[in-house]
């Protein structure tokens, strides 16, 4: 086998010198490399901001989509959305393992889930075997190869596959919150009823405590309600978290002007950054975890309103972000039975 960078820039083709994740080319070849694993890819699941822009430019149809990923897998060697940047992350069979790698505990033949993004996982689709516009879990047969510096997490024997998969995707959203959010808090949460602001809304209540307040800013009605049934907020406000001033206006009326200690954007469309930045107090914190954030309108725009604010941009990865998600799905039922009923459906 041959020698590899630890952060598998050996596999990196254009341009020279950079990292996997910011190439625009990759080297998907499955010739594993001595410190690099080899996986039978099962499915990918692909992150809410690149999917939803497949899907509108593709008129929600099926095979214009499949058509659209199969051309950009082909074209970069790996899943990274020419226009939103992003990934996703896999789940798939350990197919062989380079004598170098570090795991020594890994086996040929787990189910694993990787927690690194799929615009810098080397990847070769053979055909997609299943694909639903609705869902951004995507059936494939294929193969990918995870760098020695890729985290990954061993599938839970007790949850479906597809469920673990989804909650991996995000994974990083609620561990988060469990960072920033202490007892007592305000916290806002735009974008509440999709799948990490379900997950962050759990984790806040958690943390806030009965002497704190979880506001939900979420578009769709449907959302909102189904925010309120679960008991995830204390209150849920459905608006355009595009329509900044309308935001700041409907959540102040709440807080009062002081606004929120936290908030936490989870929406999957652009221009959604001064909402966020208007609702937050001085010296507050705002956690960008969507991919459609725009780091130059969060900067510039927080400059112009005047605002001092900490502006956190979204990592994926948070030490411990894969065992507090997946407990939460243990601890709610209630989660649990709607995420299987949305990702777990044949």
């Amino acid at each position: 086998m041959k020698n590899g960078n630890k952060y598998g820039t050996h596999r990196v083709m254009e341009p020279a010198g950079t990292l996997p994740q910011p190439a625009l080319r990759l080297d998907n070849t499955m010739d594993i490399y001595d410190n690099e694993i080899l996986i039978d890819v099962q499915t990918l699941n692909i992150d809410s901001a690149s999917y939803a822009q497949i899907r509108s430019a593709c008129g929600g149809d099926a095979a214009r989509m499949e058509e659209m990923i199969l051309r950009v897998v082909a074209e970069r060697g790996k899943m990274q959305n020419p226009v939103t940047g992003s990934g996703g992350m896999l789940i798939g069979t350990v197919r062989a393992i380079g004598t170098r790698h570090p795991d020594k505990q890994l086996k040929v033949g787990e189910k694993i889930a990787t927690l690194v993004s799929l615009s810098l996982t080397p990847l070769r689709i053979d055909r997609i075997t299943r694909l639903r516009p609705e869902s951004d879990q995507v059936d494939v047969v294929g193969q990918a190869i995870l760098f020695e510096s890729g985290i990954y997490a061993v599938l839970p024997p007790d949850l479906p596959e597809r469920l673990s998969l989804a909650l991996l995707d995000v994974a990083g959203a609620p561990a988060q919150v469990a960072r920033l959010v202490k007892r007592g808090d305000t916290v806002c949460i735009i974008g509440g009823g999709g799948k990490s602001g379900i997950l962050c809304c759990y984790q806040a209540m958690k943390q806030v405590g009965e002497s704190g307040r979880v506001i939900v800013v979420e578009h769709s009605a449907e959302g909102a309600r189904r925010v309120e049934e679960m008991g995830l907020a204390t209150h849920v406000i459905v608006a355009d978290a595009t329509r900044a001033l309308e935001v700041y206006e409907r959540v102040t009326a709440i807080t009062g002007e002081q606004g929120c200690d936290v908030t936490i954007n989870n929406v999957n469309v652009p221009s959604t950054e001064m909402a966020s930045i208007l609702v937050t107090r001085e010296g507050g914190c705002v956690y960008f975890f969507s991919m459609a954030t725009s780091f130059s309108k969060a900067a510039l725009g927080a400059e112009g309103v005047g605002k001092d604010v900490n502006l956190l941009m979204g990592n994926g990865y948070a030490a411990g972000h894969a065992a507090l998600t997946l407990e939460i799905v243990r601890e709610s039922a209630s989660i649990r039975d709607l995420f299987e009923r949305q990702y777990c459906a044949s």
